[in-house]
């Protein structure tokens, strides 16, 4: 479908507006469930909203990718925002606890399109050297959503309640849904729809089962959840590869760059997000506000490193040499906070601290934008949005398994075990010779 330059730069700010939504609801709710709780009279149970969201979004975005290759991004889309809207609503009418994460999964089914739909359509309406340039747009996102939420979701919660951080979404979704009818890419050939629902339901249970091994503290259940989880995947693969309409074509997989990129992005979700839980025990401080001032050097290393990119990756285009630098990146900011328990207070702790952070902070922004750009010039156009969910899918599920795996390791092992799978990920990324994209 052709879009003419306006309508291109009204799709772009239509899909920034969704990714914002998505990426910025976790932490401003997060912030807001202390008096959503106390409003309901269960603040003990509030942290199953937050699990209810990033639930739904872990196990719809295959499937988000899969409808958007048949039935075109523009109704995925203007479906997810609907969606999104409907769950705000409903979570700010909610009568109880049970109906706040109910409409959160909700929301969550849509914070999943909106996130798919972004990558998946920018590939569409840009080429590489255009993605670049709009990069500093997406770093601004990111910088709001890990800087922004949770002042922003305080904030609203101080002044209008709890259940405000719902209805900021609404005029948001009016204006995407108003800029992105008539400008995201929509046509796709006309014919069957036909839908892999075997390999949907496997999907749910093995991300479901992977989420909720990284989000609950009781060990007990591990066992069992991994094994389930991994049957389902085992069971997945195969069902795949017979499938008229894979859920994950897996023809994404022939191509080399992009299973390693895929791996790649996998392997990074478990080091740096997996780990990222662990950072405040690292840290020590002796209060929230500390510690969330100290965590300060990992939001403007991302900036500054995304912001980097953004600007110089034009001019020195071999963006496998950026994802192999922002991996690295990683490894050093690892092992600097895996030194922390081992220092004593003082400048050399303080040191380690801002390096770390603000290394691991780089490393995920670079490492994250480089292999998406990879991702969205290799892909076959005709299962982008296949390629993007499943890379998407693939970070998702990585930090789920990285935070179960960390919490049965010592703190000074959780970030050197992270590290090695840092260069493990190195030693597989993409190189050089890959960093072409296909005339």
């Amino acid at each position: 479908m052709h879009v003419f330059p306006r309508g291109r730069d009204a799709a772009f700010t239509a899909l920034v507006l969704g990714l914002l939504m998505a990426s910025l609801d976790t932490s401003v709710v997060v912030a807001a469930l202390p008096s959503i709780g106390a409003d309901l009279g269960d603040p003990g149970s509030a942290g199953g909203v937050t699990a209810a969201y990033l639930l739904a979004v872990a196990v719809a975005t295959p499937v988000h990718g899969s409808l958007g290759d048949r039935w075109g991004r523009r109704r995925m889309f203007v479906g997810s925002v609907t969606a999104f809207a409907v769950g705000s609503v409903a979570c700010a009418l909610a009568a109880n606890l049970a109906e706040v994460i109910a409409f959160r999964a909700v929301q969550g089914l849509g914070g999943s399109g909106l996130i798919v739909a972004a990558v998946a359509a920018m590939a569409e309406l840009f080429d590489r050297d255009e993605l670049v340039r709009r990069q500093g747009w997406l770093t601004a996102v990111f910088a709001l959503s890990s800087i922004g939420g949770a002042p922003l979701g305080g904030l609203l919660a101080a002044v209008a309640g709890g259940w405000a951080v719902f209805l900021i979404n609404l005029p948001v979704c009016v204006v995407a849904v108003f800029l992105g009818v008539r400008s995201v890419p929509g046509a796709r050939p006309a014919g069957r729809i036909r839908f892999d629902w075997t390999g949907s339901v496997l999907v749910v249970v093995a991300g479901g089962c992977a989420v909720v091994l990284g989000s609950t503290a009781t060990l007990g259940w591990a066992p069992v959840l991994g094994a389930v989880a991994l049957a389902a995947g085992v069971a997945f693969v195969q069902v795949e590869r017979r499938a008229a309409a894979p859920l994950v074509p897996p023809r994404l997989f022939a191509d080399a760059r992009l299973a390693r990129a895929v791996a790649v992005t996998f392997l990074a979700g478990v080091a740096l997000f997996g780990s990222f839980t662990y950072v405040p025990l690292a840290i020590g401080a002796a209060s929230a506000a500390a510690t969330g001032l100290l965590l300060l050097p990992m939001s403007v290393g991302q900036v500054l490193a995304t912001t980097g990119f953004a600007l110089l990756a034009r001019r020195r285009p071999r963006v496998t040499v950026w994802g192999r630098l922002g991996l690295l990146l990683g490894v050093a900011g690892l092992l600097a906070t895996a030194a922390l328990p081992l220092l004593q207070p003082g400048p050399a702790r303080l040191a380690a601290v801002v390096v770390g952070l603000a290394c691991s902070g780089a490393a995920l922004g670079l490492s994250t934008q480089a292999y998406t750009l990879l991702a969205q010039s290799w892909a076959p156009r005709d299962i982008l949005g296949a390629a993007m969910a499943t890379l998407t899918f693939a970070r998702q599920i990585g930090g789920s398994l990285g935070i179960a795996v960390f919490g049965l390791l010592a703190l000074p092992q959780v970030f050197l075990v992270a590290a090695a799978a840092l260069l493990v990920a190195v030693v597989f990324a993409p190189g050089a010779a890959d960093d072409r994209v296909p005339a």
